[in-house]
């Protein structure tokens, strides 16, 4: 399943890149996650690996693990999900006047033949609506901070 939104942010890449990279500080703008922590020393560049308390239907129900697998500050990054959601996400940055157009799209799947396509047909519109609200707070956030 893909599910791509965009949205510009009132803000530099350079900014919004410094906001998303503060992992702990997700949960604020990210509202399906309950938590955000760094699995390791490393906070930046390729390997960098985060345990998300996740909220499915405003329930924390599951710690996902995530690992960056691409990193092209502040331009681009992509995390491989390495729990039981297979797949990846991308986050990419573009500056367009004085923001940043910012397009996140998710590409996942389930290791459950069919039923797994049928639970991810019928939570792709909320996972949508998600990741839309998600940008909508990211942009006041970024908004609020912006100097």
């Amino acid at each position: 399943m893909r599910v791509a939104v965009q949205r510009i942010l009132p803000a530099s890449p350079e900014m919004v890149w410094r906001v998303l990279l503060a992992w702990e500080t997700q949960p604020r703008w990210l509202k399906d996650a309950a938590s955000v922590r760094v699995l390791g020393p490393n906070r930046e560049g390729v390997g960098v690996r985060i345990a998300v308390r996740t909220r499915v239907f405003s329930v924390p129900l599951f710690t996902e693990e995530l690992e960056v697998t691409r990193w092209e500050p502040p331009s681009a990054m992509t995390m491989a999900h390495r729990s039981f959601i297979r797949g990846t996400g991308e986050w990419s940055l573009r500056r367009v006047g004085q923001g940043t157009a910012f397009v996140w799209s998710e590409d996942v799947s389930l290791p459950i033949p069919v039923l797994g396509e049928i639970a991810l047909f019928v939570y792709r519109p909320y996972l949508r609506r998600l990741m839309r609200g998600a940008l909508d707070d990211l942009a006041a956030y970024v908004g609020s901070i912006e100097t």
